[in-house]
């Protein structure tokens, strides 16, 4: 009974991690400290969990990674990239997103990217973001150190099996499925859509709330008599009045107190606004808050805001800015605008004030797309001892002459004693949520082991693909993980997935390390839904995508993807 009730949590585990109603953090903790209190796992080997050596270098390349995406190298290939034909544009954007993913955070490559692709007016941003996004994965899967979720899995296996992977192992199949997959992206490219700015489509994106005060002089005349229905650039979509919605608004409509008007039009007309006395956009004086500077930024998977409503935050005392207006994707946002639960990859129009880019917790919580500021890039002196440390601490790592872990720890010590990053700002970067998912699904993993689930899932593996042979089950392994990365996290689904992979392979008697690459692989094949994957969320709103775009796009990629992961993986890693 008791490896039943264990698999059983695992379910249970897996279905709120699909429903969102918790945070992964909060799942994966709770079930640890579950299986702890039942004596499947001790408290040494808990802890030990928490300070595995492949984890820990995790945290140490994320860390480091806050001083290399300020490099100035990001900000010079943004200006370069998209000159030329546009097939060619498209082409240099996506091979450089896919060399510098191998190495850098793929996070912080899109985020570098994702500014000046919405400011240039060559080419459709539309055209652009879905295939960084995508090339920043294919380039993820090349190196050990190209995505977290690698690292992830490696913590896994060196837990597993006491050994880790190596620097560029991954590369073997990694590299001749991302060139693959990447001509197919290339092709599919032309199939997205080509949002222009002069497009109707894209002014009607943000949605604007504004309050009718009390002592407003537009209450108790009409509409047309307010002259609300000549806006440049803007239109009155809708009235909130008493819990009821009206829609569409008629001329004739008289405003009364404390109604709602919800606009939706271009980001530079709505200062508009400011000549109508008495409206309160999203709680501030509307006259105030549009004589200051527009910055338009994208929220953040590090962001505190996820998942709160802008009544639930002072927004204005966290960040020296009010909240003009929101946008997410092609979505029409419904309801009261104040009371929508923020999500990440939302675009938020900010009127911010002189003290804005004094905030140190804006870089945690937003990406720019438009505005004045910007984040203080590294200084010749300091970028060429940041890349060429890290240049070195690869190399030496790949050459097995200083691992990975010893080689980070010394350059983080370089860059502190430099001040390229500060004690405070590690603080604020630190991915503490990442840390406690995957030291508590190292610890799961152990309980499933101790309990006797681990067993049974092993026999029941093989039953399932007795029939069909090893190759099957293998390929049953790499299904799973994908399924599981397209409705949960990636580095959730490689550790959900990790211990069945293991488990199987046990029970064939094969080499493990075909299945631990199919998890690897399978856990960045993120191609179908922008909800799975955090670069897929930064580029959704700024693209004005639909989620139809990323199944029109990601159907074939997938499909090209898998394929090739499932064909050379065995090839290159035999059972």
């Amino acid at each position: 009974m008791i490896p039943w009730a264990v698999l059983s949590s695992i379910v249970i585990l897996l279905a709120l991690l699909i429903s969102g109603r918790v945070k992964p953090a909060i799942a994966f903790v709770t079930l640890a400290g579950i299986f702890l209190l039942l004596g499947f796992v001790d408290t040494t080997t808990l802890l030990t969990q928490y300070t595995n050596p492949a984890l820990a270098t995790l945290l140490l390349l994320l860390l480091v990674s806050l001083a290399l995406e300020r490099s100035p190298l990001l900000d010079w290939l943004s200006r370069h990239l998209l000159k030329g034909h546009p097939r060619l544009a498209t082409a240099r954007l996506m091979g450089s997103t896919a060399v510098l993913s191998a190495f850098l955070n793929n996070t912080a490559v899109v985020a570098a990217f994702l500014g000046a692709i919405s400011r240039q007016q060559r080419i459709a941003p539309s055209r652009l973001l879905i295939p960084l996004s995508y090339a920043s994965i294919l380039g993820g899967i090349t190196t050990l150190v190209g995505t977290s979720t690698n690292l992830v899995v490696n913590s896994f296996n060196l837990s597993a099996s006491g050994s880790e992977l190596g620097m560029f192992q991954f590369s073997l199949v990694g590299v001749p499925v991302a060139l693959i997959t990447l001509c197919v992206l290339m092709w599919r490219a032309n199939a997205l859509p080509h949002h222009r700015l002069e497009d109707t489509k894209e002014k009607l994106s943000y949605f604007l709330a504004a309050d009718l005060e009390a002592d407003s002089p537009m209450i108790g005349k009409t509409i047309e008599e307010n002259g609300l229905r000549s806006l440049d650039g803007l239109y009155l979509l809708e009235i909130e009045r008493q819990g009821r919605l009206i829609s569409p608004v008629a001329p004739g409509e008289q405003l009364l107190a404390n109604d709602t008007l919800v606009f939706t039009g271009e980001v530079g007309k709505v200062q508009a606004l400011q000549r109508f006395p008495g409206l309160q956009l999203f709680g501030h004086q509307a006259d105030n808050l549009l004589a200051t500077n527009l910055v338009e930024v994208v929220i953040s998977h590090e962001s505190e805001l996820s998942g709160k409503t802008l009544q639930d935050v002072d927004f204005r005392s966290m960040f020296s800015a009010g909240v003009v207006g929101i946008r997410r994707g092609e979505k029409r946002l419904e309801g009261q605008l104040g009371k929508i639960p923020l999500r990440v990859g939302d675009c938020l129009l900010l009127a911010v004030s002189a003290d804005f880019r004094q905030h140190r917790n804006l870089d945690r919580n937003f990406h720019l797309l438009s505005g004045s500021f910007t984040r203080p890039p590294l200084s010749t002196k300091e970028s060429l001892f940041t890349v060429g440390g890290f240049s070195a601490v690869i190399g030496l790592a790949t050459a097995n002459v200083l691992p990975l872990f010893h080689g980070l720890l010394i350059l983080m010590g370089g860059l502190l004693l430099l001040k390229v990053l500060s004690l405070a700002e590690l603080r604020r970067r630190f991915p503490f949520e990442l840390w406690l998912i995957i030291g508590s699904a190292l610890a799961i993993a152990q309980a499933l082991e101790n309990s006797g689930a681990a067993g049974l899932l092993a026999s029941g593996m093989q039953y399932l693909f007795s029939g069909y042979g090893i190759y099957a089950a293998f390929i049953g392994c790499y299904l799973l993980t994908l399924v599981l990365t397209e409705t949960v996290t990636n580095n959730a689904a490689a550790a959900l997935a990790f211990p069945v992979a293991w488990s199987t392979a046990n029970a064939f008697g094969a080499d493990p390390l075909p299945f631990v690459m199919a998890v690897a692989y399978g856990a960045s094949a993120c191609f179908f839904i922008p909800f799975g994957y955090q670069t897929h969320l930064m580029v959704y709103s700024p693209g004005r995508y639909r989620i139809t775009d990323f199944l029109r796009i990601g159907l074939p990629v997938s499909t090209v993807y898998s394929a090739a992961v499932l064909i050379i993986t065995p090839w290159v890693f035999p059972f």
